[in-house]
């Protein structure tokens, strides 16, 4: 039978599984604004120098709940050009520029 006409059990999704995330391919640790949407991943830390940022950058992300081992998900991201993105940190939505989510260094999976 044709995969798209069986019936759906209630316990299960009629939507296909999760995005692939290009990113557990990649180096232990990348930069938020790197991310697949839709990729499960944990802060690492917050590095504003690495990103060409002020200090201050740093400071800003930690008060509003980007802190190491907190829970992340890139949501979407804004059409054409990717910039600024939606992050879900912890039960918070942001919305970022690519600028500022390059600061935030993450390990992706859950």
């Amino acid at each position: 039978m044709n995969s798209l006409l069986q019936p759906v059990r209630p316990d299960e999704s009629p939507l296909p599984g999760p995005v692939p995330c290009r990113s557990r391919t990649a180096a232990p640790t990348v930069p938020l604004s790197d991310l697949d949407v839709h990729c499960p991943a944990v802060v690492c830390r917050v590095d504003a120098a690495a990103a060409g940022q002020p200090a201050e950058r740093a400071r800003q992300l930690g008060e509003i709940g980007f802190v190491p081992g907190e829970r992340v998900v890139v949501l979407t991201r804004a059409w054409p050009g990717r910039d600024p993105l939606v992050v879900l940190v912890g039960h918070s939505r942001f919305a970022l520029r690519a600028a500022e989510a390059a600061c935030v260094q993450v390990q992706v999976g859950d």
